[in-house]
């Protein structure tokens, strides 16, 4: 649903400091309205992410709230991100990546990131409506995810119908739902976009690719073989554009 011209939106951006969610902060910036972007340590292999969407947060000019939450990582464990257990697959064609759900895939981690960003994005809501008195009719809440279904097909929380049900959590979990009538809606806008098309959209939009990290791995350079490696190095090749974050990211 179009957003009615005279709401102003608070917009919560979930940054990773990937080329995805990195485009998706871009977006939100054109978007308009105020933006935030929330970045989380989650107990993942290597922070060389993290240190990325510090970067690309400072370029587009937003303000860049951090979580540590290592100890979600310690719980969700059956992961190849977020244990040495288990390896990072690594040379797998593309429709091997879409066959299944893959070792990468972190349990509940979007869950878990989209419930944070929310309790982020509640409390500015509501130190607008209760702390300074602004009519609540006024204001809209948006958090914005970097999910695509396209190429991440293998993951069951970058899907729309997952988006769409946690949006229905939101209004009937939220006091900002349940009370005042603030929508918080879920914006994923590369969600059914190719890599190709993020990349362009990137492009476009003048996202700081450059400073983005999407290895899976933590070395000085990207290990080129995981499926991220993969699959951006496709993207930028069939959208006909050079990687600005070739040998670094």
């Amino acid at each position: 649903m179009e957003t009615a011209g005279w709401r102003e939106r608070l917009g919560m951006v979930l940054l990773s400091g990937g080329l995805d969610s990195t485009t998706v902060a871009a977006h939100a910036v054109r978007a308009g309205g105020r933006v935030r972007a929330l970045s989380i340590a989650y107990g993942q292999r290597h922070a060389r992410e993290l240190a990325a969407a510090r970067a690309v947060a400072g370029a587009l000019g937003i303000e860049l709230v951090e979580v540590d939450a290592g100890f979600y990582g310690r719980l969700a464990a059956h992961s190849a991100l977020t244990s040495t257990v288990y390896a990072v697959p690594g040379d797998r064609p593309a429709a091997a990546m879409a066959a299944e759900v893959p070792v990468t895939y972190v349990p509940l981690r979007n869950t878990f990131f989209v419930t944070v960003a929310a309790a982020a994005l509640e409390s500015w809501l509501l130190d607008r409506i209760e702390g300074a008195g602004e009519d609540p009719a006024g204001l809209e809440g948006v958090i914005y995810v970097g999910a695509n279904a396209i190429d991440y097909s293998g993951y069951p929380d970058c899907r729309p119908e997952f988006y769409r049900a946690v949006e229905e959590v939101l209004r009937l979990g939220s006091k900002v739902g349940t009370v005042y009538g603030v929508a918080m809606r879920v914006e994923a806008p590369i969600i059914r976009m190719s890599k190709a098309e993020i990349v362009r959209y990137g492009v476009e939009l003048g996202a700081p690719l450059g400073l983005t990290w999407s290895c899976y791995a933590g070395g000085e350079r990207p290990c080129g073989s995981c499926d991220a490696c993969r699959l951006r190095a496709a993207g930028f090749a069939a959208a006909g554009v050079a990687d600005p974050a070739a040998g670094s990211g």
